[in-house]
């Protein structure tokens, strides 16, 4: 969780800043950045980030679905105007979206936070009927963005707890990684990059969704790994963890999955051993942990 980075110079941000600076990454996707109209927040961000030494001259920002109103009564206790009655969990308009820098030129986006839930799948049956054509599938935003030869399909699923026994959160989860898993069938050397919020074999969720968008044919899972991680009664590799949230453990979260034609020269996650020079720093930037890929592009 990369949040605030720009808003002054705490103990969290600048260690989330040094994190970022120890992988210097081409092309980074940040999660749980505050939208603002202007792009201030943005541009604050970018400065930041150059004062590093990292220059991100190409970035794509939209507007996200998490806090925008959606006027309906969504989790039915009374009121129409709460966090979970936004379009996309969320206080405000354009609390914890997205933001995607890069050092490469990056095409114009395809914007499809806005493709209804209703258009793909009938789950949507778990909100009330009023909602069907106005919620959308995104939770947060999902985008289509060209870069060169490649294109990046970015990846923000919703939290797939928090909800009761009708599972609306699990199952629009689940539809967002097959949207996702579509997107990168139908695109040139695809690279998903992301959060899908689920582990393949730990913690709660839709586990099918995620295993089936990591054996999709067309993308490979290059496992990054790193020194943390390890939930008390886990199934899954600790090495693969990329989150250390309180409650449900360390658990693996966020991916990058390139195209299969594409050649990975490495990966891993910004996660150190105990002891290590940096591992402190990991541990004071916030729950989550960078995970990077580097992939030989065309």
């Amino acid at each position: 969780m990369l949040r605030d980075l720009a808003s002054g110079r705490d103990a969290q941000a600048e260690a989330a800043l040094d994190v970022i600076a120890s992988a210097a990454p081409e092309v980074l996707l940040l999660l749980d950045i505050d939208w603002d109209l202007g792009g201030a927040g943005l541009a604050a961000l970018r400065d930041r980030l150059a004062e590093h030494g990292l220059d991100y001259p190409h970035a794509v920002a939209l507007r996200p679905n998490s806090g925008l109103p959606s006027g309906i009564d969504l989790d039915g206790n009374g009121a129409a105007d709460e966090a979970r009655d936004a379009l996309g969990y969320g206080r405000f308009t354009g609390d914890s979206g997205l933001a995607l820098l890069s050092m490469r030129p990056l095409g114009p986006p395809r914007d499809l936070s806005g493709v209804r839930w209703s258009a793909r799948s009938a789950a949507v049956a778990v909100l009330p009927e009023a909602a069907h054509p106005v919620v959308p599938l995104a939770t947060t935003a999902q985008w289509v963005v060209p870069m060169g030869d490649v294109t990046l399909v970015t990846m923000a699923a919703g939290t797939p707890v928090f909800d009761g026994p009708e599972d609306r959160n699990g199952k629009r989860t689940a539809d967002e990684l097959a949207f996702v898993a579509e997107l990168a069938g139908g695109a040139t050397l695809p690279i998903v990059l992301g959060r899908a919020n689920v582990d393949p074999r730990d913690g709660d969720g839709p586990r099918a969704a995620i295993r089936a968008l990591l054996g999709h044919p067309a993308l490979q899972d290059p496992a990054p790994r790193g020194a943390g991680g390890g939930g008390a009664g886990h199934a899954g590799d600790p090495a693969l963890d990329t989150v250390a949230w309180d409650g449900p453990g360390p658990l693996r979260v966020d991916y990058v999955l390139p195209a299969r034609a594409l050649a990975v020269r490495d990966a891993g996650i910004v996660w150190p051993a105990p002891g290590d020079p940096l591992a402190e720093t990991v541990a004071a930037a916030g729950s989550g942990r960078l995970v990077w890929v580097d992939i030989a592009l065309p």
